[in-house]
């Protein structure tokens, strides 16, 4: 069962931060969670929500700022917000990445900046999970190119998120771990799809993955990796 570090290591420090990827990669995680939003300047930065507000110093729209404007916002721990270029860069391919399409308009610059670093660096196509509640996006990506693996966020069931998933021709779908049966994930796998849960935080529902066999976790606490083979 792969351990993926949510947002990086969202319960351990600020989520979406280089250094929360850094605290993940520390951990040895499998594969590391975040989520993009493009800017007004074009450039994918790394950030949960639409706006500013919840997570910096600032207040206001992604969108409505330029990376130059960007910068001038921190975490309150005093963490830059980074783009996907950075992440990409610390992680080198240490392990594997699952980006979440969240902003709109973000499939055409993921491909580009994911490409850029297939042909020059370490990355592989197989490294990356693209993922995202809007499956709008998702079938964008699958019209442009199908060497990325797609995976099928949903708040709900497996067994709901299955026509989607096979109109996708997807890899993997993102459960929460509230809607997960063990039914599900053998139905998932009978029919060809692996399953990742979120956000999978307690000891206890990490056994019940790893029980009923789910391919991965997205959990808070990737420091439960170095725990996970006693778990």
């Amino acid at each position: 069962m792969k351990i993926f570090g949510h947002r990086g290591a969202a319960g351990l420090i600020a989520e979406n931060t280089l250094e929360s990827v850094k605290i993940a990669l520390l951990h040895n995680v499998d594969g590391i969670e975040i989520d993009i939003h493009c800017c007004k300047t074009g450039e994918l930065v790394v950030i949960h929500d639409e706006t500013l507000d919840r997570t910096t110093n600032g207040k206001g729209n992604v969108r409505e700022y330029s990376l130059e404007e960007l910068k001038q916002y921190s975490t309150q721990e005093g963490y830059a917000i980074p783009t996907l270029d950075q992440v990409l860069d610390i992680i080198d391919a240490q392990c594997l990445l699952n980006i979440e399409l969240k902003g709109k308009d973000t499939v055409i610059p993921t491909i580009k900046v994911l490409e850029k670093y297939i042909n020059n660096s370490r990355w592989e196509y197989k490294d990356f999970i693209i993922s995202s509640f809007d499956h709008d996006q998702l079938f964008d990506l699958k019209e442009h190119t199908s060497r990325f693996k797609i995976g099928v966020l949903t708040e709900e069931s497996v067994v709901e998120a299955l026509p989607i998933a096979k109109k996708l021709s997807a890899f993997s779908i993102h459960p929460p771990i509230e809607t997960l049966t063990r039914d599900h994930v053998n139905h998932a796998k009978e029919v060809g799809f692996h399953v990742y849960v979120w956000t999978v935080n307690e000891k206890e529902l990490i056994k019940k993955s790893k029980f009923w066999k789910v391919e991965g976790i997205i959990t808070d606490f990737p420091n439960f990796v170095t725990e996970k083979r006693n778990i």
